[in-house]
């Protein structure tokens, strides 16, 4: 397989999340070809699998891309396109890996291009994790090619509306919109209370207002908020929302994107692989938090076995316009992946 041909034709088939079909067709063709046994699964996911023993390696990245096609091209050893970094670099890093080391005794490896991770639904993930019982897992998203990510944050979304009756703006009653200043700054007032003495941004919470409006209908007065909120590992989704609640009084408030965090743990032959590895391939291996969340946070607490996520590129890239993955840096990971492949299933 020739592996940056394989990167860049899927690059060329832009696929935001829901709009997947056309890559994941071009992915299954191209893994059959590699000699993968490939399919669509139920979710919409490409698959590609390697064996059939009854001990699984699951390598699940995500073929849908954050919005916004960037044309196609190559600048020397770098190439330019949306999903380059984020995440079909990564995923087609697996496919490469995968299709190199082939079968093993005993062993299958399963390469999995997810639907909708840029979305709230995560649904290509939720489903694979209810197909697959890893002995490891490996999540595609860039760390760069000699660092290994052991972690996310959790992610909380919020919709804020209260409705208020219409006073003159002489009176002294408070309209909607001041009171949802008021509410903002409680959570601000919050998070800020709640980090105090942190250092780490790993392990603070972290709001952000992501979205305001204000409406009048001559009787009512009704102002609306978007929150965001970043989850370190010691607060709990439940335990958030339960003082999202109390600190909004009688405003109605509709939460969505309910994700915990999730750290994995580095002391087990899975992180022990990528790290001697990663030497031999000339790198200094480190580690990497991420403030971000991704179906690390869906797939980990489920399957419970070691896991990291991996794959090759500068994560600051990701969804912007300018978008691209050094191709030597590709090659490296894809070189790290297939030794991390063999090592595990000697």
């Amino acid at each position: 397989m020739n592996s940056r041909a394989l990167l860049e034709g899927l690059i060329k088939i832009y696929s935001p999340s829901y709009q997947e079909r056309d890559a994941v067709d071009f992915l299954v063709a191209q893994m059959n070809d590699a000699g993968l046994r490939a399919f669509r699964d139920d979710a919409g996911n490409a698959v590609g699998i390697a064996g059939d023993g009854a001990r699984e390696i699951v390598l699940l990245g995500h073929i849908d891309t954050h919005p916004g096609f960037i044309d196609v091209r190559r600048d020397g050893v770098l190439l330019y396109g949306r999903g380059a970094v984020d995440a079909k670099g990564p995923l087609c890093a697996f496919t490469a890996a995968a299709a190199r080391v082939g079968a093993r005794e005993n062993w299958k490896i399963v390469v999995v291009g997810a639907v909708e991770e840029e979305c709230p639904t995560s649904k290509g993930a939720h489903f694979a994790k209810t197909q697959y019982k890893p002995e490891f897992a490996i999540v595609g998203e860039p760390s760069g090619w000699d660092r290994v990510t052991l972690g996310y944050k959790g992610s909380l979304w919020l919709e804020y509306a209260l409705t208020r009756d219409n006073a003159h703006s002489a009176g002294q009653a408070r309209s909607a919109n001041e009171e949802a200043v008021e509410f903002w700054l409680r959570v601000k007032n919050f998070a800020d209370e709640f980090n105090a003495g942190k250092q780490k941004i790993f392990d603070k919470l972290d709001p952000t207002l992501r979205g305001m409006k204000s409406e009048n209908d001559g009787l009512h007065d009704i102002a609306r908020l978007v929150i965001g909120l970043r989850l370190p590992l010691d607060i709990t989704v439940a335990e958030l929302e339960a003082k999202i609640l109390e600190l909004a009084g009688d405003a109605q408030i509709q939460f969505d994107t309910e994700t915990p965090a999730y750290r994995a743990d580095k002391n087990n032959a899975l992180v022990r692989a990528f790290l001697s590895n990663i030497r031999e391939g000339g790198g200094t291996p480190g580690f990497t938090l991420k403030t971000g969340t991704s179906d690390m946070n869906v797939v980990g607490p489920h399957w419970n076995c070691p896991i990291v996520t991996y794959g090759p590129g500068d994560s600051n890239l990701d969804h912007t316009p300018n978008e691209h993955i050094d191709l030597n840096e590709y090659d490296n990971a894809v070189e790290v992946l297939a030794r991390v492949l063999e090592t595990l299933a000697e």
